[in-house]
């Protein structure tokens, strides 16, 4: 988000002075890694949780459509950093199928309502469906070979998806804004910010040297992932007040056998467990890390009080404030089965993790598996007037009334929808120069201001420019 966000700035304001603070050495090692990530380029292509099934068992593909609009954004953003060497290469985007893949009578029937109501969208035209295990033996090998012929089974697909290593890009973009004469401070930790006449003063503590100074700002995001609740705090905004943050970790099983990898080429996603967060969807995912294919299946969800995996478990209690209580309460009371699953997921054997990846994949040798654990994510409690407080699993974004600082609360679909968010957060807090900008945001992103799914022709036009220049045809 930061180094997105950086980026717009600089290519809209070349004049404005920029400077990043992150506490790590690196930029993108927290949830931006590729470890800590599925890298799904996500786009609602095969993730079942932006369609679930109403009550009477319709399905809506409005939220699908949003996310995959979203994502066509990014990629034109993705694009023009290409072309104008914002970013070393393309090889952090790589072409991958996305496939759904179900299991049992009903969830069949699911999948052929998702198709039924997405395939007629512009966005969705390339949907395909099969309830056929030959078929499906050609789509990903892995997960058909060895399955009883008489379970019943489906799987949908969509050959254009992407792979996308958001560790790289995060750090080709970090490099190319210090390249443009951004301040780039690694090993930096914001201590604590307040307000300052009209914009904000920053501790940093250079963790290197112990030394600490103050920044001064006349504007503030806080991309700092699981990091950006605490810091909001710190401001004191309003608008912080009543928010709070409910932490899931995770692990992945990732494949150590070679042969194994290369028989697989498709990102497969299943349906979540009753009562587990989104970003627990179960996937056998091909990854392309630095260039090198890699085999992931998970993730098992557990619970750690940390916002970010590099710091310390009293993240959660220290966040806690007299405003968010009664959110964080309610919260706990209404998710009861989100709480049983947890505790379900902590507890599970190393064999019963094997027993969940033989679902997706029926010959799957555990010993060929190594067990990773992926980024933290903090999922956004919110204050409701009803409920009291509840359980939001998208991302939100917190701006203060002046609109001098913003962050970023949340989790899914993240660094995907990075380009959007980070345009819509410009309108936001800079509504008196955004109109003049706006000439050169449909420069960055040519469909700027328009819907693709509203317009085949213009659709086909940006996805076959964006599809040469990330080398993706």
């Amino acid at each position: 988000m930061s180094a997105t966000l950086g980026t717009l700035i600089n290519q809209l304001e070349p004049t404005w002075s920029i400077g990043l603070f992150e506490n790590l050495d690196q930029a993108g090692l927290e949830s931006s890694s590729p470890w800590n990530n599925a890298g799904t380029g996500h786009s609602a292509l095969c993730e079942l949780n932006y369609t679930a099934a109403k009550a009477d068992g319709s399905v809506d593909p409005a939220k699908a459509i949003g996310i995959n609009e979203q994502f066509q954004i990014s990629r034109q953003f993705y694009a023009w950093a290409v072309e104008n060497k914002r970013v070393a290469g393309n090889g952090f985007i790589n072409a991958l199928p996305h496939m759904s893949f179900v299991i049992g009578e009903d969830h069949s029937k699911y999948l052929q309502t998702r198709y039924d109501a997405l395939k007629p969208n512009v966005l969705f035209d390339e949907l395909e469906i099969t309830n056929d295990l030959d078929t499906i033996n050609e789509w990903t090998p892995l997960v058909a070979k060895g399955r009883d012929e008489s379970q019943k089974v489906a799987a949908s697909r969509v050959v254009s998806g992407t792979d996308v290593d958001f560790g790289r890009l995060t750090a080709d973009l970090t490099n190319s804004l210090g390249a443009a004469g951004a301040s780039i401070n690694f090993g930096h930790k914001v201590k604590n910010l307040k307000r300052d006449g009209a914009g904000w003063e920053l501790t940093v503590k250079d963790k290197a040297s112990g030394a600490v100074k103050t920044v001064k700002a006349k504007f503030v995001f806080v991309g700092a992932g699981g990091g950006a609740l605490p810091l909001l705090q710190k401001s004191g905004i309003d608008e912080i007040k009543g928010f709070g943050g409910f932490p899931v970790s995770g692990q992945f099983l990732r494949c150590t056998d070679e042969t194994i990898i290369n028989q697989h080429h498709a990102k497969v996603y299943g349906q979540a467990s009753v009562g587990a967060p989104p970003m627990s969807v179960p996937h056998l995912d091909t990854r392309f890390v630095d260039g090198k294919r890699s085999l992931m299946f998970g993730p098992y969800a557990g619970f750690s009080m940390n916002f970010l995996k590099s710091t310390g478990q009293m993240d959660l209690p220290l966040s806690l404030r007299p405003h968010n209580i009664i959110p964080m309460l309610a919260v706990a009371k209404d998710n009861m089965d989100l709480t049983t699953y947890l505790i379900k997921e902590v507890l599970k054997s190393r064999a019963k993790k094997d027993l969940s990846l033989a679902e997706y994949f029926p010959q799957a040798d555990g010993s060929k598996w190594e067990l990773i654990t992926a980024g933290q994510r903090v999922q956004v409690i919110k204050k409701d007037a009803k409920k009291g407080g509840v359980l939001q699993f998208g991302t939100e974004v917190i701006t203060s009334s002046d609109g001098t600082i913003s962050g970023l609360l949340g989790a899914s679909p993240g660094a995907s929808t990075a380009t959007p968010i980070m345009i819509g957060l410009l309108s936001r807090c800079f509504p008196k120069q955004f109109a003049g900008w706006e000439s050169k945001l449909k420069d960055i992103v040519p469909s700027y201001g328009q819907k693709l799914n509203d317009n085949p022709a213009l659709y086909a036009e940006v996805k076959a420019a964006t599809d040469k220049a990330l080398g993706l045809n």
